[in-house]
């Protein structure tokens, strides 16, 4: 019987990479998104492509209330969840503390910390009703250093980073593993465009740089889940060789293309 993987934010970048990863290794994947009719071209390639089963739920992961209407579904239908990928989040803005914009504080907190909590506290008591389940949390560079003009999304994902071990310290008694993958910069994705309000210019910051990719970031999400039993991978730091950390970039050139 395939196992079942639920992705937030799987509309791109590394959610969707995810669940083309997870879905060609012949999981079932529960995709979620706030855009519709991108999870529904997830859907049809996914199903076409790999003869697996895809359900689609459309929500807000900042909104509770649409988080529990949506577990709710999956409840209904009797539906296993094995791994959870708390993959939704990004940054928005590049200022200072003094000069930054709390509506964007705000999305990020919502969406970066809040957002984890909403869904993992309606998953997690599920795994642990049948004695098993892996919680995998989507983290950054950005939660292990701070860097300057980054001091709020630094904050959220540092407390991802201790989300994640709180997890793991609560459910390890209860046979729930709890990782989390921590990447540097990685194109394929709408992180950028997302943290510049969708100026396409200011979103050119891969020009001189090989980062990663999405799906370089997915295949090592598909490692962390796929080890025995016994073994938990707790956290994997992840950059492209041209980045030694997050102000430390190489910028001459992009020199390892494929």
């Amino acid at each position: 019987m395939n196992k079942t993987i639920l992705i937030t934010g799987a509309t791109s970048g590394i959610g969707k990479a995810t669940a083309i990863e997870f879905a060609k290794n012949q999981f079932n994947v529960i995709i979620t998104g706030r855009r519709e009719e991108k999870l529904d071209e997830l859907k049809s390639e996914l199903e076409s492509k790999y003869n697996i089963k895809v359900i689609t739920l459309t929500f807000d992961i900042r909104n509770k209330e649409e988080v529990e209407l949506a577990i709710e579904s999956i409840k209904n239908k009797n539906i296993t969840i094995d791994i959870l990928l708390n993959n939704a989040g990004g940054a928005k803005g590049l200022s200072s503390i003094q000069e930054g914009s709390i509506d964007h504080w705000e999305t990020m907190i919502d969406t970066n910390i809040k957002g984890i909590l909403y869904i993992t506290r309606l998953v997690a008591p599920l795994m642990i009703d049948k004695g098993e389940g892996h919680i995998i949390n989507i983290c950054s560079t950005a939660g292990h250093e701070v860097y300057p003009n980054g001091g709020v999304y630094c904050a959220t994902k540092h407390a991802v980073d201790a989300l994640t071990k709180g997890m793991r310290y609560d459910m390890y008694k209860l046979g729930i593993r709890v990782s989390q993958v921590s990447p540097g910069m990685v194109e394929e994705t709408e992180f950028a465009l997302n943290r510049f309000d969708g100026d396409k210019e200011k979103a050119k910051i891969y020009e001189d740089v090989t980062p990663l990719k999405s799906s370089d970031v997915a295949e090592i999400i598909y490692f962390v889940a796929t080890r025995p039993r016994y073994v938990n991978i707790q956290d994997v730091l992840v950059m492209g060789t041209q980045q030694a950390s997050g102000m430390l970039v190489d910028r001459s050139g992009r020199k390892y293309e494929a």
